[in-house]
């Protein structure tokens, strides 16, 4: 994914308890702190699920 050298930072973890993979991504804070939100989906290949955390940071 060419897109993902154009975030700032992102993190994926697997839940302790869940074991759901976690995914947090961080387009830029160049115009200050960061603004997020949450989204519950299940995805049928956790590459699909950072494509969709990368483009929603984008926004």
């Amino acid at each position: 994914m060419s897109h993902a050298f154009a975030h700032e930072d992102v993190v994926m973890r697997r839940g302790r308890r869940s074991g759901l993979v976690l995914i947090v991504a961080v387009h830029s804070r160049a115009l200050g702190p960061a603004v997020g939100g949450c989204r519950l989906r299940r995805y049928d290949r956790w590459h699909e699920g950072l494509a969709d955390a990368l483009r929603l940071s984008e926004r």
